[in-house]
């Protein structure tokens, strides 16, 4: 089948050629409420195809946020949206506002480290990344005294806290990725094993470092427990910068932060008298204390500071029987725009398969939900900006919501399709933890899938998509796709796409539309999530997370005034 061609896909079909997989059994819980039946849906391929190529083309300019290419992207959503017969979901309006500060570093100085009484110096970009998150004009740290916080963890409640009896003010944190446990062999640890926590995140190593009162904060890049590799980070962390402005100007936070590899990293704790490796096998057990260095370091650029605004899209198909409550659709539309150019001089990251192909998919439920009919409850696709900036759209949204969190049923988040072949098994990111897991082993009952151990948990993508701003507010939201075990090739194959994409086009300029792609494992997707937003959207039924899931406080409050 050709991906131009004008066709509908049943995935019906999908499932025959799906026969031989095993299937997830149902618990018993499953059937405490009841799951209604959705038909298998048509998805379009060639909505998958065209708004893939449209939104991953040149003239989009890699969709940056507050850019051109953000006006063009919004205006192509609304119209696709439209089409799909979508209403405007902000009382009457498409798109929903999000106040942007805009950071644009330059001028960089060399990372400065003296010690021993010697100078080190480090190269921007090579060696070391950083940026500053406070709207001033330029940053400029001078001497300021290293400090090895291990993985800059605090935790009360599992009595973990790597800054204890440090005082941070006027220090440089020097900081682990990851979490302590990362390399376990099982989940069994007290940061879940090999599962990555939100204390693994860099976005909470920054924040926490910003509590503690240090100045900067400089995070020890290694490939395999960060998730990629340092071309990741310097293409990530070149250009401007995207926050959502606040009332003191980003001033809380520290005056810089960034990253240094870990070669630099080495080459520093050595001249200071220590080894990493010896630090990082004393920063994995509990009560570890914090490693002041015999070393300052110095580094600055300047800032220009723009304040400016993005915007969420957002379309609503309105219930026919509840339509006051609401089951969500997530998908960023935004990616890096210009970016560090390949060797052909190609600058435009043009996020085809990140993510553009979400976008597409999101649009075509939009359809097959309009073709189905209305569902009972209101359905509203959430197309946001600056996920590359740390989620910050939904988290916008979630903070600033449409449509009440209280009222939201739970919902489906869509990054990153892969083109390629369907697949047998699906894995969920996070695995099991709320009673959304009755409605996927449905849902794979139904087309003939099973389910696989979640890949490379250690990798943390729980905590790297925009599901997650609305998980730590208390809506449950599903965060699955297909798993590698592909209907052409195999395991091998499977895993083989994923690492060639990692490894080279994820954040590169390569990330790009290909006429001659296989939309059969796109389809796959869309479909799965079709059925899993259906069935919520025609349930009377309140998922809500497992009773000893990190989510399930805050969502029995919410419910509590439902």
């Amino acid at each position: 089948m050709t991906p131009t061609a004008k066709t509908l896909v049943s995935i019906a079909a999908l499932s025959a050629a799906l026969s031989a997989a095993a299937v997830s059994a149902s618990t018993a819980k499953d059937a405490a409420f009841a799951i209604p039946a959705v038909a298998a849906p048509q998805i379009s391929v060639e909505t998958l195809d065209s708004i893939t190529r449209e939104l991953s083309s040149d003239a989009y300019e890699g969709r940056a946020p507050a850019t051109a290419g953000e006006d063009k992207t919004v205006a192509y959503i609304i119209k696709r949206f439209a089409e799909a017969g979508l209403q405007p979901g902000n009382k009457g309006s498409w798109t929903q506002e999000v106040p942007t500060l805009e950071i644009t570093g330059s001028n960089y100085t060399p990372l400065t480290v003296k010690v021993g009484g010697q100078a080190l110096s480090f190269a921007y970009g090579n060696d070391y990344v950083a940026g500053s998150y406070r709207a001033v004009p330029e940053t400029r740290l001078a001497d300021a005294p290293l400090v090895f916080v291990g993985y800059g963890i605090n935790a009360p409640e599992l009595g973990w806290n790597d800054y204890a009896g440090i005082d941070m003010k006027g220090k440089i944190a020097v900081i682990l990725i990851n979490d302590a446990d990362y390399d376990a062999k099982d989940e069994t640890g007290p940061f879940k094993g090999k599962r990555m926590t939100y204390y693994g995140r860099w976005t909470y190593k920054f924040e926490e470092a910003a509590r503690q009162g240090a100045a900067g904060a400089l995070i020890v890049h290694d490939t395999f427990p960060a998730a990629y590799g340092w071309n990741v980070v310097h293409s990530s962390w070149s250009g401007a910068q995207l926050f959502v402005q606040s009332a003191d100007n980003g001033m809380s936070n520290t005056e810089a932060n960034g990253w240094i590899q870990k070669p630099v990293a080495e080459a520093i704790l050595k001249a200071s008298g220590q080894d990493l490796a010896a630090l990082t096998a004393a920063a994995r057990q509990q009560g570890f204390k914090a490693v002041p260095l015999s070393a300052t370091a110095s580094f600055g650029f300047d800032n220009a500071v723009k304040k400016t605004v993005s915007r969420n899209v957002i379309g609503i198909l309105p219930g026919k029987k509840r339509p006051d409550e609401y089951v969500l659709y997530t998908s960023h539309w935004d990616h890096l725009g210009r970016c560090n150019a390949d060797k052909t001089g190609d600058d435009i990251c043009n996020g085809a398969v990140d993510n553009a192909t979400g976008i597409a998919a999101m649009t075509a439920i939009a359809e097959a939900n309009v073709n189905a009919g209305a569902a009972d409850r209101s359905q509203v696709f959430l197309a946001v900006t600056m996920e590359e900036s740390g989620l910050l759209g939904s988290k916008f949204y979630a903070e600033n919501p449409v449509y009440p969190l209280a009222r939201t049923v739970g919902g489906v988040n869509m990054d990153a399709l892969a083109p390629g072949s369907a697949a047998r098994d699906i894995q969920a990111t996070g695995g099991d933890k709320s009673e959304l897991t009755a409605y996927v082993n449905r849902a794979m009952k139904d087309m003939g899938l099973y389910q696989s151990p979640e890949e490379s948990t250690e990798k943390g993508f729980y905590y790297r998509s925009d599901h997650f701003s609305f998980a730590k507010l208390g809506v449950p939201m599903f965060a699955l796709g297909r798993g590698s075990d592909l209907v052409k090739g195999g395991k091998e194959a499977g895993r083989a796409a994923a690492e060639r994409y990692t490894v080279n086009d994820y954040h590169q300029p390569s990330d790009e539309y290909d006429p001659s792609w296989d939309w059969s494992g796109p389809v796959q997707d869309t479909a799965l999530y079709y059925r899993l937003g259906r069935m919520l959207a025609m349930t009377t039924h309140w998922p809500n997370w497992h009773k000893t899931d990190e989510f399930r406080l805050i969502r029995d409050k919410s419910l509590s005034g439902k």
